[in-house]
């Protein structure tokens, strides 16, 4: 049974997990330190796996975690390397492994088609790890880490709630940052009865029941014509070269800037969503699926549905809002006004109904269906 808003604002006291991320700036010593503890990692990571997989083929017998733990401590007599690194640091690299595994056979069970055996970790493929009880401590803007030392942190926000973990990620731009995992109270916001239904698309990144718009703004588009640019430099360059490594650089560094641009405006346009509305219908999509269509596959990727719906779906239940997903089929077909369905193409921007008379929007038109059905939805199974 699913709290209507006003319950969820008056009775909530549940713990909620959320994430704080912080931009770390080593020195050159502590991020050549860092760099060892990722291959140390990534080395247990692969041993790890390896042994896993051995073990099942020659002996059919899955191994624990509590059976890899144990190798740790005769792995590291052998490799003594693996000492300057925090011990629950190594635990975690292991609970990795198993954790990939768990995911391989869900899908196996499921029939998933795409079915990936965890896959050994390359030089450099190793980005991040994680303390997870210990080992370290957040003072100010200083962050001390067990065998690293103490790191300079750029706190722009404070930390709330109980810190869990810690975890340490460097970006393809050799750039540094921790994420701390933390336990708080949700803080929900004053309930209200405005609705909303939105529809997502590529013409407009959203169009609301209310007859607003969020426009599309294209990051990927807009910046497409430098990563080209630079892409064909970077192919031209002699492998191994100075040259090459100067435009892969400045690739990965285009990328990064279209993916902090489109987390931005994503992050924004969720918050005002859940500010001011304590009703949201949105449809249930699988953006994955939709990449087969290779026409669209760029656009699609580029406009970040899913990240945008996952956003809105955490915010809501922290802030006490009430979210439905509802099922898209034909809510562009549909006369939200008298429900007579005709086919549309999707160069078709306008929808005009032969039967009530209804000229409107299509993606309005949609919105006001979304609307319609997540009433519905929330009225039968509140």
């Amino acid at each position: 049974m699913r709290l209507t808003g006003e319950q969820i604002y008056a009775t909530i006291a549940l713990v909620h997990k959320t994430t704080f991320q912080y931009r770390l700036y080593p020195t050159s010593h502590q991020e050549t330190i860092l760099r060892d503890t990722l291959e140390e990692c990534r080395w247990v990571f692969n041993e790890t796996l390896a042994i896993r997989k051995k073990t099942w083929e020659e002996k059919k017998k899955t191994l624990s975690n509590y059976d890899t733990h144990n190798l740790l401590t005769k792995w590291k007599k052998t490799r003594p390397s693996l000492k300057n690194v925090h011990s629950q640091v190594l635990q975690n690299v292991q609970e990795r492994v198993d954790l990939a595994f768990m995911a391989f056979f869900r899908r196996v069970k499921t029939g998933d088609k795409e079915v990936g055996y965890p896959r050994f970790r390359g030089k450099g493929r190793y980005d991040s790890f994680t303390y997870p009880q210990s080992g370290f401590k957040l003072n100010g803007d200083v962050l001390y880490l067990s065998k690293i030392g103490d790191v300079r942190v750029v706190l722009h926000r404070q930390v709330d709630g109980r810190v869990k973990t810690c975890t340490i990620r460097r970006t393809p731009t050799n750039k540094w940052f921790v994420t701390f995992s933390c336990e708080i109270k949700p803080k929900p916001l004053k309930p209200n009865s405005i609705q909303v239904g939105i529809d997502v698309g590529l013409n407009q990144f959203a169009t609301l029941s209310t007859g607003e718009t969020i426009e599309n703004p294209r990051f990927f588009r807009r910046d497409e014509k430098y990563l080209v640019k630079y892409q064909s430099k970077r192919d031209r360059a002699v492998k191994g070269s100075p040259q090459r490594r100067k435009f892969a650089k400045i690739v990965r560094h285009i990328h990064e800037r279209i993916a902090n641009r489109r987390k931005d405006f994503v992050h924004q346009q969720s918050r005002r969503i859940i500010n001011r509305f304590g009703f949201i219908a949105v449809e249930d999509i699988q953006s994955s699926q939709m990449l087969h269509n290779h026409c669209l596959a760029k656009s699609i990727s580029d406009v970040a549905w899913g990240d945008f719906l996952a956003k809105l779906s955490y915010k809501a239940e922290y802030a006490g809002r009430n979210l439905v997903r509802v099922n898209p089929a034909y809510t562009s077909q549909d006369c939200s006004r008298c429900g007579h369905r005709q086919l549309l193409k999707l160069s078709d921007r306008q929808y005009n109904c032969p039967c009530c008379g209804l000229s409107i929007d299509r993606d309005l038109n949609a919105s006001l269906n979304i609307l319609a059905r997540g009433r519905t939805a929330w009225v039968s199974n509140p």
